[in-house]
């Protein structure tokens, strides 16, 4: 059905992909796996038209396909899920889902709006995501109904290519259970699908053959029935994997130091009368579904959002904590799920980012010194061995797990004593996460708290001292660590 043959591609003096070829037969649905920056982003983008690529071509039904868009690339029945937000802010739900279509309601000139929201809801509603208001503002979405509208959207085309990169993590249960029954559709109806995850175990439920690259190159194709997880992630990695992700001891280990200490908070239809304390050298946990208003609650905790009521008293420091200003000085780091959007400025340089924190410590009276900034923004990178041409690469470029690397090293320069963490693996590969895990005992080792934040169970079974479950914005149920904590106790009480 598809095949792509010698394709390079080169960023000023990243060869981002090396004589790349593969084939896609019809109702297949194909794993493409690596580690982060191996080149699985820039190959699809090629595919749906985002890119052109330097040298090769590609074959679609046994004709030239060469899309210079996505909405050529739309035409050819071929359309992408990309990694992060791929909606407008400014624009209606109705107008993302139909931008580049408008000549399909237009009537003499005039587009006819009521013809396009009725459309709307129609496709809204075949998709199963006939809550998202086609009248209503993207901005307005949370991230997960962005991407569910993103999904639709892509469905929409009628595609005989589906190519999903890394999307099912930001999606809730509910959110992944529409998408994966979508996928089961076409691969029934002999359509093909391209399916880029991070998590394995959807390769291994969904997929038919998956593809593992390395270095900008497709270093083996192998049926998901001939392979197990295991071999896939020492095929993505070059090396055997000799230890578990997650942390080994089940001893807390934690002093009675409260750091923070939260009472009755209540956050609009968010949070209802939540009560908790964080201890120094504590990891705590934070699950639930994604509606269940942790999000919000790690917002409240920065000083992003105001409570209704309630308060939040942070012990730690002296320092008043107002908004997330104050949050900073402070001492409390903040990394938000939405890493494009929210955590760092992709049209900013990585020293730019690292930096940014840390401005006020650099400031002599108005003066920063270029020296001392640089300096900080190298050892920033070191710390988390960030892949970049140099520290003057606009972020925009790096690969998603060395963005999250970016936006971690930002606070770990900084020296921060709490860590709100909001899904701090979405997104990245095998080797970047054991090295998030890595770093997140470390912080624990050396007495700073933590707050994380997720939707995984087995990150959160793996590495906290205590899980609050959330339901409905209200506190669930609290777990403390133990081996003998499963995954099936805490969904019993998430839904």
């Amino acid at each position: 059905m598809f095949e792509v043959k010698n394709i390079s591609k080169k960023f000023i003096n990243t060869r981002a992909l090396k004589n790349v070829e593969f084939h896609l037969e019809e109702g297949e649905i194909r794993g493409l796996v690596g580690e982060n920056g191996s080149g699985k982003s820039t190959l699809v983008s090629i595919i749906a038209g985002i890119f052109q690529a330097d040298t090769g071509s590609m074959i679609k039904d046994g004709k030239p396909y060469h899309p210079k868009s996505r909405l050529e690339a739309n035409k050819e029945k071929v359309s992408i899920i990309v990694q992060e937000q791929g909606t407008i802010d400014g624009l209606t739900v109705t107008a993302n889902l139909f931008l580049g279509k408008e000549r399909e309601f237009t009537r003499h000139g005039v587009v006819q709006t009521k013809d396009m929201t009725n459309e709307a809801v129609s496709v809204l509603s075949r998709y199963g995501i006939d809550h998202i208001d086609p009248y209503g503002f993207i901005k307005e979405l949370s991230f997960e109904d962005r991407k569910l509208l993103e999904f639709a959207k892509a469905l929409h085309v009628d595609p005989d290519i589906l190519i999903i990169d890394e999307t099912t993590t930001a999606l809730s249960h509910g959110g992944r259970g529409i998408l994966f029954s979508e996928l089961v559709k076409l691969k029934e109806e002999n359509k093909s699908v391209i399916f880029i995850t991070h998590d394995l175990s959807e390769v291994f439920d969904y997929c038919d053959n998956v593809s593992v690259m390395k270095d900008g190159e497709i270093i083996g194709t192998e049926k998901t029935s001939d392979i197990d997880e295991r071999m896939l992630k020492e095929m993505m990695v070059g090396r055997e994997l000799q230890h578990s992700y997650y942390r080994e001891d089940f001893e807390t280990n934690i002093t009675d130091e409260i750091v923070i200490e939260v009472k009755n908070l209540t956050h609009s239809t968010d949070l209802s009368e939540v009560s908790f304390t964080l201890r120094k050298g504590e990891i705590l946990g934070i699950g639930g579904l994604t509606d269940c208003g942790m999000h919000t609650l790690g917002r409240l905790l920065f000083g992003l959002d105001k409570a209704d009521s309630g308060e939040i008293r942070y012990k730690f420091t002296n320092m008043p904590v107002r908004n997330h200003i104050q949050a900073i000085r402070a001492g409390i780091a903040y990394l938000p799920k939405n890493r494009d959007q929210q955590s760092i400025m992709l049209m900013s340089s990585v020293r730019d980012n690292l930096c940014l924190p840390s401005l006020e410590k650099m400031q002599r009276i108005t003066f920063i010194s270029p020296r001392k900034e640089r300096q900080l923004a190298e050892q920033g990178a070191a710390k988390l061995n960030v892949k970049m041409d140099s520290i003057d690469q606009y972020c925009l470029y790096l690969s998603g797990g060395n963005k999250q690397k970016v936006a971690l090293s930002k606070w770990l320069i900084m020296d921060s004593e709490v860590f709100i963490l909001d899904c701090p693996t979405r997104g990245i590969d095998v080797a970047v996460k054991a090295s998030i895990y890595q770093l997140i005992q470390i912080l624990k080792q050396s007495r700073k708290s933590i707050i994380m934040i997720s939707e995984e169970l087995q990150e959160l079974i793996g590495m906290s001292d205590r899980i609050i479950i959330l339901k409905n914005g209200r506190i669930k149920k609290i777990f403390e660590r133990s081996e003998h904590l499963s995954e099936e106790k805490i969904i019993h009480y998430m839904i």
